[in-house]
């Protein structure tokens, strides 16, 4: 029993972590495209 409540919490806790790595990677992704989108528009 107390295993399984340790493998709960450390998949919410992974569940959490992943949502933040995904967000972290889709607002570098979108800075990179408005960063080439200036860019190439002063250019």
């Amino acid at each position: 029993m107390s295993k399984q409540k340790s493998d709960y919490t450390f998949w919410t806790k992974y569940k959490k972590f992943a949502g933040n790595e995904i967000m972290l990677y889709i607002i570098m992704v979108i800075g990179i495209i408005l960063g080439i989108v200036i860019v190439s528009y002063f250019r």
